[in-house]
């Protein structure tokens, strides 16, 4: 089994557990790889299960913002569903209790280092501040792992 974590949006990301293999890998989003890992995945016809964060407009956030926004959640959606990989929309509030989070990115980011102390959270190897959105989707990975 394969458990999918997905933040999505421009700083967002994806993550995946893999059962059998003891491992997780956490990744920055990128519309093409993650098309490709999931056709990969597919392609090897290993049973997956995903958790999407359930995204919706914030306060402050302008029209074209939240239009590609809602954009990319359905681009993710097809995805998802184009190479049957089942899976639940679940709202922060939801996954986060499970963790004990607060609302700041820095507590999601420490609790997944906890968690996954091997998997590595900079977006590239100029980086030097971790990725949240990495963070957060291998935690909902986990969420996935554990609830679904």
């Amino acid at each position: 089994m394969v458990w999918i974590g997905i933040d999505p949006g421009k700083k967002g990301g994806y993550a995946l557990i893999y059962d059998e293999l003891g491992k997780a890998e956490a990744y920055p989003w990128d519309d093409g790889e993650f098309v490709r890992k999931m056709f990969e995945l597919y392609d090897s016809g290993c049973e997956c299960k995903c958790c999407l964060e359930k995204v919706g407009a914030m306060p402050g956030q302008g029209v074209t913002s939240m239009f590609s926004f809602g954009k990319s959640a359905g681009f993710i959606e097809g995805v998802l569903t184009a190479y049957h990989i089942p899976y639940q929309l679940v709202p922060p509030q939801t996954w986060k209790k499970v963790f004990s989070l607060n609302a700041t990115k820095q507590t999601s980011i420490d609790v997944c280092k906890k968690l996954f102390p091997d998997v590595g959270l900079l977006p590239t190897s100029r980086c030097r501040k971790d990725s949240d959105g990495m963070g957060e989707s291998l935690l909902m990975a986990e969420y996935a792992r554990r609830k679904l």
